[in-house]
């Protein structure tokens, strides 16, 4: 294929399940050729817009909001305003595309997504999007019968759009966590947290702002007389907003010593190369890496999301004996007891694995830019 310099414009955000994927799109864009010129368009006081320009591109924001599901009086005031957001965004969104004159679009979901393709396809703009998850989100959704392709990661989702369109190319995931550990990278892991290898090795993670229930395990287990005499180590981050409240859970409990807490982990590679099990919530992006590094998994799919959209991505693992899961609601009693069975089990730990690692679509940026240049 020639990989001539084209211009493309890459909208969406809101979470890092939908920034990561869509700046890996944009370098495996300019890794074909460094001289596509590529403009991202966010949402104004979203993530997006300080972590798309710490990875070196520039950014647009639309004064675009989602609708609000919980009840309460500053919900609903922000519902209220959403419709004139929407129409002031396309608008916005119409401006940008005429200034930019893409090539083509790539819309990876969030709030920012909508007004952009709408706008863009509206203009006869070719444009592609990327579902991430296994249960397609409402933008995507919207934009479906719009959009000349549709790159999914999961099978089954003919029940969301037009069967002609879908090319199956797994969600784009960062190089560094593409391949399963080799040993020499899990005895850097090791060593990088201070863990003796002679131990076996949790690692729970709740994303990048942490998560309430998998917290409350923890300090549950911790409480009920944890790690001591049962040989297990534990990587945990706890996430932020938790830290502090984590800070002095842990120097009330001096006598727990194989644990290392963090609010945030920047090595997730050697996190992951020191773990025998994981434990983590199922955003798409993660549980693409998970598969992709060959690892055996507890997954506790978190109930505040759309359509309930990280439980059919784990289930996606579970059904195919690749993962295990326990409900959000029961971790508390369950999570930990489950985790502890499954690090005790060297055999069940190496059957998900194998089983996740064959699940792993590794080559998905690649796959996707050849979509995007096969509509310019």
């Amino acid at each position: 294929m020639d990989y001539k310099p084209i211009r493309v414009i890459i909208s969406g955000g809101g979470t890092g399940g939908h920034i990561f994927p869509a700046v890996s799109i944009a370098n495996k864009l300019k890794q074909l050729n460094p001289s596509t010129e590529i403009l991202f368009v966010g949402a104004e006081g979203k993530m997006e817009m300080e972590k798309v320009p710490a990875e070196g591109y520039r950014i647009v924001g639309l004064p675009m909001a989602g609708v609000q599901r919980r009840l309460s009086m500053k919900n609903l005031m922000n519902n209220l305003t959403v419709p004139f957001r929407v129409v002031e965004s396309v608008l916005h969104a119409r401006r940008i595309v005429k200034e930019f004159k893409p090539d083509v679009v790539v819309g990876v979901g969030g709030y920012a997504s909508a007004p952009l393709l709408w706008a863009a396809t509206g203009m006869k703009i070719p444009a592609v999007i990327q579902e991430q998850n296994g249960f397609a989100g409402l933008t995507n959704k919207i934009l479906g019968s719009r959009v000349q392709s549709i790159c999914v990661a999961y099978e089954g989702m003919e029940k969301f759009f037009p069967a002609d369109k879908i090319v199956m190319s797994g969600n784009p995931i960062r190089e560094v966590l593409s391949q399963p550990a080799s040993a020499a990278q899990r005895a850097e892991g090791l060593e990088y947290f201070g863990l003796n290898p002679e131990s076996r090795h949790l690692f729970i993670v709740g994303g990048s702002l942490g998560s309430g229930t998998l917290n409350r395990a923890m300090q549950h287990w911790i409480q009920d007389g944890c790690p001591e005499g049962e040989g297990v180590e534990v990587i945990w981050q706890c996430g932020k907003y938790y830290k502090n409240t984590i800070d002095t859970f842990m120097q009330a409990h001096p006598e727990v010593k194989g644990i290392r807490h963090y609010d945030f982990i920047g090595r997730m590679d050697l996190a992951y190369a020191a773990a025998d099990v994981v434990i983590s919530r199922s955003g798409a992006s993660t549980v693409s890496e998970l598969c992709a590094m060959g690892k055996a998994t507890v997954f506790v799919p978190s109930p505040n999301v759309a359509e309930d959209h990280q439980t059919h991505n784990a289930m996606a693992l579970v059904r195919r004996d690749a993962a295990l899961l326990v409900k959000d609601s029961e971790a508390m009693d369950e999570l930990m007891p489950t985790a502890l069975g499954l690090l005790g089990s060297p055999e069940r730990q190496k059957q998900l694995s194998r089983n996740a690692e064959a699940m792993a679509l590794r080559n998905a940026a690649q796959v996707i830019c050849d979509e995007i240049y096969k509509l310019v």
